[in-house]
């Protein structure tokens, strides 16, 4: 599996690359804080496969980048994709190195 930092995340956001972002938190979870991306839930990511670009990079994120490594793993298994990254730590990570306004829980 491949991640990319929030430091690496952060550049491609200021620099405006073409890429999707994906969060696939709970809506609770999204609703409290989040930093951007297309949001589709861990547990409905089979049924949105098609919303889940192949074309560029695809950055995926979660809390701590468990569930979002997880989401990486199930779609290059079973979906073929090549283009994924988990951002390493999550949106902790990002919180504690990027922005310290994004509220951690």
């Amino acid at each position: 599996m491949k991640e990319i930092t929030v430091q690496e995340l952060k550049t491609k956001m200021d620099n405006g690359e073409d890429f999707q972002l994906i969060d696939v938190r709970e809506d609770k979870e999204r609703n409290f804080t989040h930093i951007g991306g297309d949001h589709i839930v861990m547990a409905s990511v089979a049924n949105h496969i098609n919303k889940i670009s192949k074309d560029k990079q695809v950055v995926v994120y979660c809390r701590s980048g468990a569930r979002s490594g997880q989401v990486v793993n199930f779609l290059e298994a079973n979906h073929g994709f090549t283009n994924l990254y988990n951002l390493k730590g999550g949106i902790l990570a990002w919180a504690g190195e990027i922005d310290d306004t994004i509220k951690k829980y």
